[in-house]
């Protein structure tokens, strides 16, 4: 069932709490939602270079506060705040109430889901390679503290005839544990040879507690810096000292110089300092050696 769930939705309730925070009678719930999904429509593509990750709509007494998680507020705010006041007016055309706009921004763009597959989308429709944008993505979240990042493309990948589904993966992503806290997104990229489909999901660790907002603190405070240590690169340390062979090693399979001739003491083929060493001619009959 993880496996094809949308994994915020199976954890609602859990360690993710909903979009839309408002209660409404029977009459007014449709009209309501109705207005959710035109405000959410509207800034997604005529905001679309802001970098807009969500967009949360609480609905206290005859007013409407919707707040905008977005990469870039300056693009959305605007030169001396001209750009606000125009969503602000463009959104209480769309609502009967009153609205109250707050910005928010996100430091990390690059472990936000929803973010990650917009910008492979727009990679993709600038004809940049899937695996390069793909591998570029992954490296990026990993990088700064992700714990597991898993990317799925799908369409008619490169121009081919025949449509087909790639996919990258590297970390854990355990889409069974409601414990874990996995972000997810999708998007889409708009090719000349037709739509091609992007999803993205990204393991930031478990949530212990039983708190539908554990996902926003955690979230929040990885966004300020205190998020799980950054994975190593290096690979663990020196290839000659994993393997034992270099300058005083224990004997691997040989540092500099090692090799199958004799060796000082420090064992065959390794050892301390590996120099090869030459036996002393023998002295013949004839004279000296």
């Amino acid at each position: 069932m993880g496996q094809k769930i949308n994994p915020v939705g199976l954890r609602l309730g859990i360690n993710r709490t909903w979009d839309s925070r408002w209660f409404a009678g029977r009459h007014e719930y449709g009209r309501l939602l109705h207005e959710d999904f035109a405000i959410r429509e509207h800034l997604m593509k005529q905001q679309r270079e802001a970098g807009i990750s969500k967009v949360v709509i609480e609905r206290p007494h005859k007013k409407c506060r919707v707040t905008v998680h977005t990469a870039r507020p300056g693009v959305l705010i605007g030169k001396k705040g001209s750009g606000i006041e125009k969503v602000r007016g463009d959104l209480a055309r769309l609502t009967s109430s009153e609205v109250h706009l707050n910005i928010l921004e996100v430091r990390k763009p690059e472990i936000d889901a929803v973010l990650v597959a917009e910008g492979i989308a727009q990679q993709l429709e600038r004809r940049i390679a899937f695996r390069r944008a793909m591998k570029r993505a992954v490296q990026s979240a990993l990088r700064l503290g992700a714990v597991g990042i898993r990317i799925n493309v799908a369409g008619r990948l490169g121009g081919a005839e025949i449509a087909r589904t790639e996919w990258y993966r590297e970390g854990r992503v355990p889409l069974h544990t409601l414990r874990a806290d996995i972000d997810f997104g999708y998007g889409l990229a708009r090719t000349a040879y037709g739509i091609i489909g992007i999803k993205v999901w990204i393991f930031k660790g478990e949530i212990i507690e039983h708190d539908p907002m554990a996902s926003e603190k955690k979230a929040a405070d990885m966004q300020e810096g205190g998020g799980p240590r950054p994975r190593r690169d290096d690979g663990g340390g020196d290839r000659r000292e994993r393997r034992g062979g270099g300058p005083g090693g224990p004997g691997g399979r040989g540092g500099r110089g090692g090799g199958r001739g004799r060796t000082t003491p420090g064992g065959p083929g390794g050892g301390a300092g590996g120099e090869i060493t030459t036996p002393a001619a023998e002295p013949t009959d004839g004279g000296e050696a």
